[in-house]
C-alpha cells in the first residue's frame, strides 16, 4: 500500500438550518434571510417562486453557513493492517456546534502532522472546507493551519476533491458521489435517509446517531471513488472499521 495514501484524511460534513423554523430566528436574522430569499428567488425562480421565505428557510437554509450550522463531521483514513488495505471512520455528532468543531479541530492537529497530509472529499473546495472555515470563524474557533487558505488561488489549495477529479475539466458538470458510486460499481449500504432529511431527522427525531451513520457511509464512498479515480484497489468491507 503506498504510503501517501495513509496522509489523506477523507471527510464529510452534515448541516441543518441554525433553528427549526424561520419564526425562532432573531428579527435582525430574519430580514437578512429575506433578502437572501429574494436573490435566490430571482436566481431560480423555477426552485423558490411556488414557497415563502420562512418556508424556503426550513428547507434550504442549512447549505448556507451563515444561516445554517454543522451537526455531524465524520472523518476517515486509510492504513495497512497486517498487508491488508483498511479504513478506519469515525464521527463527531455533536447538538453543540462549537464542541464538534473544537474536537474536529484536535482531529485535523493531531492527524495532518506535516505539509504532505491533506483533506479529500466530494465537492470539499465548494461546500465543506468552506463551511467548515466560516463556522468555526463564527464560533470564535482559530482556523488550524491546514485550513488558513483565504486568499489563496484555487490552484495553490492542496484538498483533493473526487468532483473535481471526475469533472476532467468540465466546470459546467456537478455529479452526486451517490450517481458516481453507482456507475463505478462500487457497492455501497443503503441508506435509510438521504442529505434532504438531515434536518428533519436532527429536529423532529432528534437522531444525531442516525445522521452520523449516513455521513460516515458518504466517508466510506468518497474514499472508494478516490481509489477507483487513481486506478486502485477499493476497500474490501470487512476491512473497514466504524469507531
Amino acid at each position: 500500500m503506498n504510503s501517501e495514501l495513509t496522509k489523506i484524511l477523507f471527510i464529510d460534513i452534515e448541516t441543518v438550518p441554525q433553528t427549526a423554523s424561520y419564526s425562532e430566528l432573531s428579527e435582525e436574522i430574519q430580514h437578512c434571510w429575506d433578502e437572501k430569499f429574494a436573490q435566490l428567488s430571482q436566481r431560480q425562480p423555477e426552485k423558490f417562486s411556488q414557497s415563502t421565505s420562512a418556508e424556503s428557510f426550513e428547507n434550504s437554509a442549512g447549505i448556507y453557513s451563515e444561516f445554517g450550522k454543522i451537526v455531524c463531521i465524520s472523518a476517515g483514513f486509510l492504513f495497512n493492517n497486517n498487508g491488508k488495505q483498511s479504513f478506519r471512520v469515525t464521527s463527531f455528532a455533536d447538538t453543540d456546534e462549537r464542541n464538534l468543531l473544537i474536537n474536529f479541530k484536535n482531529l485535523l492537529t493531531k492527524f495532518c502532522k506535516t505539509s504532505a497530509h491533506t483533506l479529500c472529499g466530494h465537492n470539499i473546495k465548494e461546500f465543506d472546507v468552506p463551511y467548515l472555515c466560516r463556522r468555526m470563524i463564527i464560533n470564535k474557533i482559530e482556523l488550524p493551519k491546514l485550513l488558513q487558505i483565504a486568499g489563496k488561488k484555487p490552484w495553490d489549495i492542496p484538498f483533493l476533491d473526487t468532483l473535481d477529479m471526475w469533472k476532467f475539466g468540465d466546470m459546467k458538470n456537478y455529479t452526486a458521489l451517490k450517481l458516481l458510486t453507482a456507475i463505478l460499481n462500487i457497492p455501497t449500504p443503503k441508506d435509510d435517509i438521504d442529505g434532504s432529511m438531515v434536518a428533519q431527522v436532527y429536529y423532529n427525531d432528534n437522531d444525531l446517531q442516525r445522521i452520523a451513520t449516513y455521513c460516515q457511509k458518504d466517508v466510506v464512498a468518497t474514499a472508494q471513488v478516490f481509489l477507483r479515480l487513481n486506478g486502485l484497489e477499493t476497500i474490501d468491507n470487512e476491512n473497514i472499521e466504524f469507531v
